[in-house]
């Protein structure tokens, strides 16, 4: 059958109408708005910390900054200032982990919360723990290559253009470097979006529907999902994009109607949450458009609408 990118969309707004509205319930929003927020951890960015001026000394260079004690006290005290530094480095890293793991485990709960219309919490998070490590390792793994890589073209650049640092000055070799780190991760950095957009959108479902684990569904993925259906899935994304536009202008109304309560971890998921289970139902119904094996929603809610498998 033809496999279409619109007809998902009045598909999920159909069915995040009649989860989350009809009837309204407090209890099942405050639930599967807790998934939500657990699938999405740690993916909306963090602060930035400019740290660029320390110690400058002020314009006129002559050290007498308003942080020159500090640094001062920094130079008599190196041991202990590499000490704290490799223990926040160990702290945030493990919390990291711990960001990753949870989300891990998260979205197969959310994904199964839409699935089964329902707001659940310790049934999923025990059943769905084999494929939630699955993915913790997948992901933990693959940000450590990934790690590596930027790494490796960070040197590159930083060898080509070290002649010009070692003279303190900006020169030809300098721009060689940056142009040369620059072309090297654009491509990289498409790559990395990519693989975790179809981490999100199509593995991790193939993981929940056949119960395999990460790398097992990306076979599946490359042998079933994608041979014959690559344009279809970049107009995928070219819908989500411009969905994506909407959802951001619904986001900024929503913050201001909401006097920016929106921006309060959990509370913020919770107040979205129609978005979050419209683009997570988005995805599952263009996939069950891939024929009987690719059937995700209960037999027992009724026929999908026309035009479904």
């Amino acid at each position: 059958m033809a496999i279409s990118v619109t007809e998902p969309i009045g598909w999920a707004l159909t069915r995040t109408g009649r989860m989350l509205f009809k009837p309204f319930e407090w209890r099942k929003w405050f639930v599967l708005g807790f998934c939500a927020w657990l699938a999405n951890l740690g993916e909306g960015g963090g602060p930035n910390v400019n740290l660029g001026g320390w110690g400058s000394g002020g314009p006129s260079g002559g050290g007498h900054g308003p942080f020159e004690p500090l640094l001062d006290w920094g130079r008599e005290h190196v041991g202990l200032v590499i000490l704290v530094a490799v223990a926040a480095f160990i702290v945030i890293l493990a919390l990291s982990l711990v960001i990753i793991w949870l989300s891990s485990r998260g979205k197969f709960m959310f994904l199964d919360g839409v699935v089964r219309n329902r707001g659940a919490v310790v049934e999923p998070w025990h059943r769905f723990r084999t494929p939630g490590n699955s993915l913790f390792g997948f992901r933990v793994v693959f940000g450590l290559a990934a790690l590596a890589v930027v790494l490796l073209i960070g040197g590159a650049g930083l060898a080509i253009a070290w002649p010009d640092i070692q003279a303190e000055r900006f020169g030809a070799m300098a721009v060689a470097g940056i142009l040369a780190g620059a072309l090297l991760m654009t491509p990289f950095i498409v790559v990395l979006g990519i693989v975790f957009l179809l981490l999100e959108d199509f593995v991790v479902p193939v993981m929940y529907l056949r119960g395999v684990r990460t790398l097992a569904a990306w076979g599946i993925f490359w042998r079933e999902v994608l041979p014959g259906r690559f344009w279809k899935i970049v107009l995928f994304y070219l819908m989500k994009f411009v969905l994506g536009i909407g959802i951001a202008v619904v986001a900024i109304l929503a913050t201001c109607f909401t006097c920016c309560l929106t921006i309060i971890p959990y509370l913020g998921t919770v107040i979205l949450l129609p978005v979050f289970v419209f683009m997570r139902s988005y995805s599952v119904y263009f996939l069950q458009q891939f024929g009987p094996g690719w059937q995700f929603f209960p037999a027992m809610e009724g026929p999908p609408p026309a035009g479904a498998p």
